[in-house]
């Protein structure tokens, strides 16, 4: 299994990084490239072809702001699932999340902003082809779980504490 992580450019590497992060720690193997589908179609189609010559299963994860074509023009030449974390800017007020969520007809890639949901939702899918993520998947989750846990029990200690 692989996850290429598609950044349409070098700021986006906060947000890659945090995906690649995530599914590290799910064990899932990812790589961060670089590459514009406005400004280097060709990099990028000759990245996907190296990708799509590997047998592996794999996940796509684009990230790419402002006009999100790289998500769409990815999508468009895999058959394998492909899942937008475009990064949040405050520059549009939110107005360019639009390029991520609609997208032309034929072409579907799945939208998370959130970039460890985004890993979580592909190690989901991969879980299909590989039942030992479930497993890892449940701990992750678990893990959440147990930090609410956690907050809830300390914030009623601090309350208790105030009205005694």
């Amino acid at each position: 299994m692989l996850v290429p992580i598609i950044m349409g450019s070098k700021s986006d590497l906060e947000q890659g990084g945090a995906v690649a992060n995530t599914l590290q720690k799910l064990g899932i193997p990812s790589e961060l490239r670089v590459g514009s589908a406005h400004k280097t179609p060709n990099h990028v189609l000759e990245m996907i072809a190296a990708y799509e010559a590997d047998p592996r299963p794999k996940v796509y994860v684009t990230i790419a702001g402002r006009s999100n074509a790289l998500s769409a023009f990815v999508d468009a030449q895999v058959q394998s699932p492909v899942i937008a974390c475009p990064p949040t800017s405050s520059a549009f007020g939110g107005g360019d999340i639009f390029s991520s969520l609609r997208m032309p007809s034929g072409v579907a890639p799945a939208v998370v902003l959130d970039p460890s949901g985004a890993a979580l939702l592909v190690a989901k899918i991969l879980s299909v082809a590989y039942p030992e993520l479930r497993e890892r998947i449940a701990a992750f989750q678990q893990a959440n779980m147990d930090t609410i846990l956690q907050d809830d029990a300390e914030l009623r200690r601090k309350q208790e504490t105030r009205e005694k």
